[in-house]
């Protein structure tokens, strides 16, 4: 299962913490072990760069919503 927190500083370490509907869900509890697999959060627009497939250049799609404003305007 994968969940999405926050790290937390705790003293000298960083943490994270379980919510509660996780925990219920997967019937933790305190002092449980449990194996948590750690990746790191890219920045989402860096992610999605290169992955949008234009098929249209960009300077015709503005001329068709500029078009479109002076028709509508």
């Amino acid at each position: 299962m994968a969940v999405e927190v926050k790290t937390k500083k705790w003293g000298n370490s960083i943490g994270v913490v379980i919510p509660f509907k996780t925990a219920r869900k997967l019937k933790l509890g305190p002092e449980e072990t449990v194996l948590i697999e750690i990746t790191k959060k890219d920045n989402v627009l860096k992610e999605l760069f290169g992955s949008v497939n234009f098929r249209k250049p960009t300077e015709r799609i503005l001329k068709r919503v500029r078009e479109s404003l002076r028709a509508d305007g």
